[in-house]
């Protein structure tokens, strides 16, 4: 049997993650617009609190690994950022739509988007876990420590 200890807490945190975020969720169709504005400024502030802590890994992080992923994380978060806010509109202008109609679309499009990397960032994270349990498995059964 597999030792996944390790990645027990980082999967309840991903548990409760998803559980917040559904929650909040359901609740968006009882939000006035002024409540989905502070909402959506807390979670902005969220997201730009994360960015920071990514930032900081790719700097200060003694293993390069880790920096490198952070690295990673950060630049999809700025590039998915800027197509949003910047380049989604005029890839989606067509004759006879408003400013803010190219906006709502590109808007609604990259909800998609990003509901869809979410699950396949799962996958990814599942992948990772199995992977790691893999190299784990294969160090007992040659009797070796898995971590020094």
């Amino acid at each position: 049997m597999p030792d996944c200890g390790f990645l027990e807490n980082k999967l309840q945190e991903l548990k409760e993650q998803y559980q917040q975020l559904s929650r909040e969720f359901q609740c968006v169709p009882q939000l006035d617009h002024d409540a989905l504005c502070r909402l959506l400024k807390q979670l902005r502030q969220e997201c730009s609190q994360q960015e920071l802590l990514l930032q900081n890994c790719t700097t200060h992080s003694r293993s390069p690994a880790i920096a490198a992923l952070s690295q990673a994380q950060l630049s999809y978060c700025r590039r998915a950022r800027q197509i949003l806010e910047q380049e989604m509109p005029a890839y989606l202008h067509s004759e006879g739509s408003s400013l803010q109609q190219d906006q709502a679309e590109s808007a609604a499009l990259y909800a998609e988007y990003a509901v869809d990397f979410a699950a396949l960032s799962a996958r990814y994270a599942l992948l990772a876990a199995l992977s790691a349990i893999d190299v784990q498995m294969t160090c007992t059964e040659k009797g070796e420590p898995c971590y020094e």
